[in-house]
């Protein structure tokens, strides 16, 4: 009856911690809702974790307590020691963590229960193939986001050939453990789904890391699914797939801002190349930038009717999001009407710039998406680019042999005035050249994001 009563109670709490979790999904597709979301995620998983350790009773062992507390406590000092630049690879690690868990956990049934039914040995291998795949990919993610490893694609010769033979010798290992339950059939396979993870990552260029980050996020989700099937534990099964099916979507999402086909970023490219250049014309000149100092930007902003900033990772990179912020109020103080434009792929996380933004106390109603913003710009008189280049490249548009060609850009060549913050003429994260610099209507603002914005304001302040 107290077994009956405690698996009762455990259930509910899983139903609790289960709608909790669907409360926090929908409180962070918003920026208002965020923080609300964050806390109903956060009470979910406390109420999860209390029932999973009232289930095992006095089998409870304290290193599980200790593993916890410890884990704990390296999560807060992470969470608190990272910087919003190095936001997006420590999400990369973390996806691994949970991916490598998940094939931790498959091993440690299959060591404990080899002569287990088909069905159980089905769950377990489609768990470790899927944790592994997550683990060496997002290692990958996180040394290309963090600059350890080249950004740009590894294309081998016949790679599409290398993920097919090496997939169909999953598949064959798969049918092998299936039939014996060997433990060895399936560390191959796992020892194959651990190159096939860096490859299939390898062969995406930076411009597409901020996706290949939300489908491994997909990938994490779907690994703890299939945990939750291997471990019978139904709370499981629902985290992983809100986790996975909200990660496929905004994957898809990403793709479709970026014009890119979501097979094509997770198969490498597949079909995707743009046009070559005609190598045979010369490469037109990339022409001479116009200068602007800070003052000059202050009395021009301060003549203005309508604002539009733009940031990007730069912005990030210099921390500049509160003195952007002061800015912005500045110019609303004097009557002037100032938006934030947001491109959906801006930084190296999807949400990157709304999150500095909300950071800096910027309010919500003024930060606008990209389709919201770009039938505005022909009539507005000003528009300041903060360490963005690729989102507002017009190359996407002008070039058909472009790498971005066809990807959604925010037009800032339509207004007035276009102010460029760079810290040089560099290319962007996509590794090509910007001819928006070059425009008549583009003036460049050199420097450290911070410095530059600060001397705007100081500016701003003396007029």
């Amino acid at each position: 009856m107290q077994d009956t009563v405690q698996t009762l109670i455990s259930n509910v709490a899983f139903l609790v911690a289960g709608v909790l979790f669907i409360m926090a999904l929908r409180g962070l597709s918003s920026q208002e809702t965020a923080r609300r979301g964050n806390v109903y995620g956060i009470i979910g998983m406390l109420i999860a974790i209390a029932a999973t350790l009232s289930m095992t009773g006095d089998r409870t062992q304290p290193v599980a307590f200790a593993a916890i507390g410890g884990g704990a406590v390296i999560g807060a000092v992470m969470a608190a020691r990272v910087g919003m630049t190095s936001m997006p690879e420590l999400v990369a690690l973390l996806h691994s963590f949970v991916g490598l868990a998940a094939v931790l956990v498959g091993l440690s049934m299959q060591l404990a229960h080899k002569e287990n039914a088909l069905a159980h040995r089905i769950d377990v291998y489609i768990d470790v193939m899927i944790g592994a795949i997550t683990t060496t990919g997002s290692i990958l993610a996180f040394l290309k986001l963090r600059g350890s490893v080249s950004g740009k694609p590894m294309l081998l010769p016949a790679r599409h050939l290398l993920n097919l033979s090496m997939l169909t010798g999953i598949v064959v290992l798969g049918a092998l453990y299936g039939m014996d339950g060997e433990t060895w059939a399936l560390l191959a396979a796992a020892g194959i789904a651990c190159v096939l993870g860096v490859h299939l990552v390898a062969a995406i260029g930076g411009a597409d890391m901020p996706v290949v980050v939300s489908m491994l996020n997909s990938y994490s989700g779907w690994t703890a699914a299939a945990a939750g099937f291997m471990l019978d534990n139904d709370l499981l099964i629902i985290t992983g797939a809100l986790v996975g099916s909200s990660g496929a979507i905004l994957s898809y999402i990403m793709c479709k801002a970026m014009n890119r086909s979501i097979f094509a970023v997770i198969f490498g490219g597949f079909g995707a190349a743009p046009p070559k250049a005609d190598k045979s014309k010369p490469a037109p000149p990339a022409g001479d930038v116009q200068e602007m100092t800070a003052d000059d930007l202050a009395e021009k902003l301060s003549t203005s009717k309508t604002v539009i900033i733009v940031p990007g990772y730069g912005m990030a990179v210099a921390r500049a999001q509160h003195a952007v912020r002061e800015m912005s109020q500045v110019l609303r103080d004097k009557g002037v009407d100032v938006k934030f434009a947001i491109h959906p792929v801006a930084g190296r996380l999807p949400g990157h710039m709304n999150v500095l933004l909300a950071e800096a106390n910027v309010p919500y109603d003024i930060v606008l998406e990209m389709d919201e913003v770009n039938p505005d710009m022909p009539s507005t008189d000003v528009v300041i680019v903060i360490g963005a280049n690729d989102i507002v490249n017009p190359a996407a548009e002008d070039d058909p042999t472009s790498p971005i060609a066809g990807m959604p850009v925010i037009q800032v060549w339509k207004a007035g005035l276009v102010i460029v913050n760079k810290r040089s003429r560099g290319a962007g994260y996509a590794g090509i050249d910007n001819p928006l610099f070059y425009k008549p209507v583009t003036k460049m603002l050199f420097g450290d994001a911070k410095d530059a914005i600060e001397k705007v304001v100081a500016a701003l302040k003396a007029l």
